[in-house]
């Protein structure tokens, strides 16, 4: 049932990269059981093309119309009740996070900025994938407590 779902919150500074990458597995690998979506600090207003190709190479699908968004959003007292915060960023786990509705529980996990990496298309694509594999098992325990 739809009111069994629970949301997860992936925040990361710029919601460009890791944050994108960490809603799109949530929705994979929670399927049926949770929601995956990301809000950033201070977002970039544009997603880092390099996320969604590793999350294609990986078979996940990415996010359902991927934009970059303030974590404002989530916080309005009309917003969906959040169920789990995940920071993925040293950045944004050190902010003063706004209120969200419903949030019970917060965990970080910081990763290497993928996208903070210079070289070529291949060494880009290689940074973010990497990130990627190390996020999923994390997600997988995280979800499951």
């Amino acid at each position: 049932m739809a009111n069994d779902i629970k949301t997860a919150l992936v925040l990361c500074t710029g919601n460009s990269a890791r944050s994108i990458m960490g809603e799109a597995l949530i929705n994979h690998l929670g399927a049926g059981h949770w929601r995956g979506v990301s809000a950033g600090s201070h977002p970039t207003g544009r997603i880092n093309p390099f996320a969604l190709q590793a999350l294609a190479a990986a078979g996940i699908l990415p996010p359902s119309a991927p934009r970059s968004k303030r974590w404002d959003e989530f916080a309005r007292a009309d917003a969906a009740p959040i169920d789990l915060v995940i920071t993925v960023c040293d950045n944004a786990a050190n902010e003063a996070c706004p209120r969200f509705p419903g949030a019970a529980r917060t965990v970080h996990m910081p990763f290497p900025d993928p996208a903070a990496l210079d070289g070529t298309d291949a060494e880009k694509l290689l940074a973010f994938q990497s990130v990627l594999a190390d996020m999923q098992p994390k997600f997988v325990a995280v979800l499951k407590e």
